[in-house]
């Protein structure tokens, strides 16, 4: 396998690991907050999030470029801020994808946030406990199986990155060229060995992640009944 390979494989890698842990921050204490709410404004929310199920991802990577170019103040903030411009970097395309994955992290702790028995919670009240320690030691070891899902889903959704990342990122090796940009790269050069070889690692990594997945699931049933 070429050292390029390589070096998109451990990126791609890399992008989806620190992609799902910040949504995993982010997502758990909205999921809560949105599992309980009723208010009337709670369907715009839900479909906020939802948006980049629909949405082409060289959609959301165009509006994201433009953000973050020079010329508009997010751009000009970050790089006053880090001396680096924002667009066709490594973490441009970290943002991005937070935003690409939002949807497949979120819904599942909102599904598991909805299906713990308010029983557990209402007995833990009725003990004493502070809203704080029933968040963390009774509310948060409930929700493992769903955690561990969307930890899951949102790994194996940012591995599969092309449009966005090529869009905000664009092709730059050891930079932003992650695995599906290197596997085109390979098709396009009529070089099928080395396509064959990145897909077959892409699959295998996907597969776990879906392996993983289907037994957190499997949990989250076990929990319900």
């Amino acid at each position: 396998m070429l050292q390029s390979d390589l070096t998109a494989l451990w990126l791609t890698v890399k992008l989806a690991f620190i992609t799902a842990v910040l949504l995993l921050l982010f997502c758990i204490p909205v999921a809560y907050k949105l599992a309980g709410y009723k208010g009337r404004f709670k369907p715009f929310l839900e479909a906020l999030i939802a948006m980049p199920l629909v949405l082409p991802p060289t959609l959301l990577g165009f509006y994201l470029l433009v953000l973050f170019s020079p010329t508009h103040a997010v751009g000009q903030f970050w790089f006053w801020l880090t001396g680096t411009q924002l667009a066709f970097s490594f973490q441009g395309v970290v943002i991005g994808s937070l935003f690409y994955s939002l949807p497949f992290v979120m819904q599942p702790l909102v599904a598991g946030f909805k299906q713990i028995n308010q029983t557990y919670n209402e007995a833990a009240i009725a003990l004493g406990l502070s809203h704080f320690k029933r968040f963390v030691y009774l509310i948060l070891p409930l929700l493992k199986p769903s955690i561990g899902s969307a930890f899951a889903l949102g790994f194996a959704h940012t591995l599969g990155e092309f449009g966005l990342v090529l869009m905000i990122g664009g092709n730059i090796q050891g930079e932003t060229q992650v695995v599906s940009i290197a596997l085109y790269d390979h098709v396009e050069s009529l070089n099928y060995a080395a396509a064959h070889q990145l897909s077959l690692i892409l699959l295998a990594i996907s597969f776990a992640c879906l392996v993983l997945l289907f037994k957190f699931n499997k949990s989250i049933v076990g929990v319900k009944q």
